[in-house]
């Protein structure tokens, strides 16, 4: 490892960006469903290596010289792996979209690259070459990965900390510090091996302390979520059944080769079907759950699709069902704008009673950033729409049905903005729709759905999740799954969510306490530089 610290700090070119492209890729195997955790301790020291021999160019090229590069090399190692599963949605289409493909997923994780690059660039301008450097880099990163869950609509997949969450109890930590705190910790923990190698004069014992109290932190986390675990009881509710319908609609990549008649078919038929002997349909049925993308057509397309519905709902029965909706202009029935990925709750006459739009639109996939440039070169959104779609108001997520306690809406990625969920405070349980059958095949949707349980940790509640073609499930307030249908099947789910828990540290004070951190690791980041810089 001597040597490996040696040709990292004496590197530079191509062959450092090279050697950082290659210990980011190793890092990204560290990512749900991989957890390869060993890769970040192995990656991690690299970047700190190459932080110490980068060179220091002069005025503005400090923020985007040599230090800038060393993080965004890493930085594109990583998220091409974490984020390669997106490659699969170019198939649905194929043509065209195949050749784009790498093109695409590499200009997306050089762009993502980005933030990291510019967490190394402001980590150097603060370097000090003790083991405290290690304290302001994990500070700036830390910092990056929240900027880049936030700016321009947030991207929030594959934070650093999911890599310490690839248990039930390694996951009870969330539910303390939160996602980005974790994040904080992750990168810590990942960098101590760098204060190993090389030796410089140091004693063994002294260059072994900080890994050997990385080792502790992770003995602590486990100790804490198996005592949480064991400690905490989870009470199913009584006063909600759901019934949770996994589909497989294909239909939702090409309306035009949707039959809704057919469409309708077979979610009648899944949810009404009869699990066991002693299995009474939907009688005992309150909630009804179709996937968001189940219904690939407007309903007022197939009018008849409601009074379908209606005869199928008993007079207790609620259908939560994932469906375009259309605004109009007032009075009229011509459309005023790009249609909604919308929920609708249908009740037993056939009328929606209630309904939430997402507000959280995927980049690329619900809406074209910079539409005319992308379209110029045959770049469309995956998902059909052409005016794209339209942004729903994050502000009425919450969702109170006769015979169920209040729910809170996500769509989608929705689940994946932790501490941003909206009325999280009111509601009883999480519930998310979702479409995930675009990534069919690949690590996506296991990738997904880990993120989404981290959110049930995290505030204390249920979460209960309809995907089309899986991964469908049911969790407790720790994360824990209670229930759940392979993937790939087309089947249903009969679920009750728990009752949620009066309160997590997280739902309490929220990212305070990881400001307060930030804040620290930057003092101590410029106490460290002063103390270099004094004479001896």
């Amino acid at each position: 490892m001597t040597w490996l610290a040696e040709t990292a700090m004496l590197s530079h070119g191509w062959r450092r960006f090279a050697l950082l492209l290659v210990a980011g890729a190793l890092a990204g195997l560290s990512v749900p469903p991989l957890f390869v955790l060993p890769a970040l301790f192995v990656a991690f020291p690299i970047w700190v290596w190459c932080l110490d021999g980068a060179e220091t160019p002069r005025r503005w090229r400090r923020l985007f010289g040599p230090a800038f590069t060393i993080g965004f090399a890493f930085g594109w190692g990583y998220f091409t792996v974490a984020f390669h599963w997106l490659g699969a949605a170019f198939f649905v289409d194929g043509g065209i979209m195949l050749v784009i493909m790498p093109f695409a997923i590499l200009a997306l994780a050089a762009l993502i690259a980005a933030f990291w690059g510019l967490a190394s660039a402001l980590a150097h301008l603060f370097w000090s070459h003790g083991p405290w450097r290690i304290v302001t880099l994990a500070t700036f990163l830390t910092m990056a990965e929240w900027a880049r869950g936030h700016v321009l609509t947030g991207f929030p997949f594959d934070l650093l900390g999911y890599a310490f969450t690839p248990n039930d109890e390694m996951m009870q930590i969330t539910a303390v510090i939160g996602i980005y705190g974790l994040t904080l910790v992750a990168a810590l923990l990942a960098m101590t091996p760098a204060l190993i190698w090389p030796a410089d004069n140091r004693s063994l014992s002294r260059r072994l302390l900080p890994f050997f109290i990385a080792i502790a932190a992770i003995a602590g986390q486990l100790g804490y979520g198996h005592n949480r675990l064991a400690n905490t009881i989870a009470t199913p509710r009584s006063d909600v059944a759901m019934r949770l319908v996994q589909p497989l609609v294909y239909e939702h990549a090409d309306w035009n080769a949707a039959d809704p008649v057919a469409v309708i078919d077979r979610l009648l038929m899944l949810s009404d079907m009869r699990m066991d002997p002693k299995d009474q349909g939907l009688a005992d049925i309150d909630l009804l759950v179709w996937p968001e993308s189940s219904l690939p057509f407007y309903l007022s397309t197939y009018p008849d699709a409601l009074a379908r519905i209606a005869r199928l709902l008993p007079d207790r029965t609620t259908l939560l069902a994932g469906a375009p909706r259309l605004q109009f202009e007032p009075g009229t029935t011509v459309p005023s704008g790009p249609p909604f990925n919308a929920l609708l709750a249908i009740n037993t006459n056939g009328e929606v009673i209630a309904s939430y739009d997402k507000s959280h639109l995927v980049p690329f996939g619900e809406f074209l950033p910079f539409a005319p440039f992308f379209a110029s070169l045959g770049i469309k959104q995956f998902v059909p729409g052409a005016e794209g779609w339209s942004h729903g108001d994050d502000r009425r997520r919450l969702i109170s049905l006769p015979n169920s306690p209040s729910l809170l809406a996500l769509i989608c990625y929705e689940i994946l903005f932790s501490g941003d969920l909206g009325d999280a405070e009111h509601a009883q349980y999480l519930f998310n729709i979702t479409n995930d059958a675009w990534f069919d095949h690949s690590i996506g949707p296991a990738q997904h759905a880990h993120h989404a349980r981290i959110r049930a940790v995290e505030e204390g509640m249920s979460l209960i999740r309809a995907a089309n073609s899986g991964l469908t499930f049911a969790t407790d307030p720790l994360g824990r799954i209670t229930a759940q249908l392979p993937p790939l099947q087309m089947a249903a789910l009969d679920v009750h969510p728990d009752e949620r828990l009066d309160s997590t540290p997280f739902t309490r004070l929220r990212y305070w306490p990881l400001l307060l951190a930030l804040l620290l690791g930057l003092a101590i980041s410029v106490l460290a530089r002063r103390r270099r810089k004094q004479p001896v």
